[in-house]
């Protein structure tokens, strides 16, 4: 098996929860918050539960290459104010940090927004340099960039500034991105014909490169194609449609990876999980 398919699943009651979780949709592949997503304090992570989160993942089969944590919301390393980026910045440490206890080894964020207030060179600028402290600071985390919708103010939409982000990391043996479908398609890449498929992923190759590529959110679209509007949908019910998912699972490229689902009607996983699986010849 070369596909590795999951959802973002609920933590609620203990980080190790989010295995059974996992396990209970039939997934390969999970995503979770190690804290709560809207709060910027976080109870630290005490012994007896990443003991309990490690049992957890090595009974469960699933590596942790193919676990992909996110960060919290409220993190904004492109902050255009000092006092703004320097409590993201602290925040996005300790997310590190907790993926470090747990033994897992990448982390995904969305890179931040200028709030109108700095230009989007600034902005992408802070945003290296935020990663760069990071990683001085912590070790074996590798740091995930998710692309964007562009909605507002936020950069990261266009593989340039995912490219231009990457450009100024120091240690780039730590640097990732993670692609989501819904906010490439919104962001005006298509996938729905093999032809735009080729195009919009060779664009990619071509900009960023493959080797960056750590994971991706398997999402349908409800907005329209290039619109800059973040809405995901169920696969197949979106603007999007299925051929593209049967496109990347049968692409190699996306092999060994974590193939994460962050569709909207959560009772439904387990039936995409296995729909995905069939695509794969």
């Amino acid at each position: 098996m070369s596909k590795f398919v999951g959802a973002h699943v609920s933590a609620s009651g203990g980080v190790f929860n989010a295995v059974e979780n996992a396990q209970k949709i039939g997934a390969k592949a999970f995503a979770l918050f190690t804290k709560n997503q809207r709060q910027w304090n976080a109870k630290e992570l005490d012994g007896e539960t990443i003991d309990k989160f490690k049992k957890a993942l090595q009974e469960s089969g699933i590596l942790p290459r193919h676990v992909l944590p996110h960060d919290s919301y409220l993190i904004n390393l492109g902050h255009p104010e000092d006092e703004g980026r320097e409590k993201s910045l602290n925040a996005f440490i300790d997310e590190v940090q907790r993926c470090e206890l747990l033994g897992l080894d990448r982390l995904n964020f969305h890179p931040g927004s200028h709030l109108k207030k700095i230009s989007e060179d600034e902005c992408l600028a802070k945003i290296s340099e935020s990663m760069n402290i990071t990683l001085e600071k912590t070790k074996g985390v590798s740091l995930v960039i998710e692309n964007t919708a562009g909605q507002g103010s936020n950069l990261g939409w266009r593989f340039e500034h995912l490219a231009q982000i990457i450009d100024k990391v120091e240690d780039k043996s730590r640097v990732g991105v993670c692609i989501d479908t819904c906010h490439m398609f919104s962001a005006g890449y298509d996938i729905r014909t093999k032809e735009a498929y080729d195009r919009s992923w060779s664009e990619f190759e071509k900009v960023v490169g493959f080797k960056y590529l750590m994971g991706m959110h398997i999402n349908d679209s409800k907005a329209k194609f290039g619109s800059h509007v973040d809405r995901h949908n169920s696969l197949g019910k979106g603007e999007i449609g299925l051929d593209a998912f049967k496109f990347i699972m049968n692409d190699e490229r996306m092999n060994d990876i974590p193939l994460i689902l962050e569709t909207i009607d959560e009772s439904i996983w387990a039936e995409e999980i296995a729909l995905l699986y069939s695509f794969a010849n």
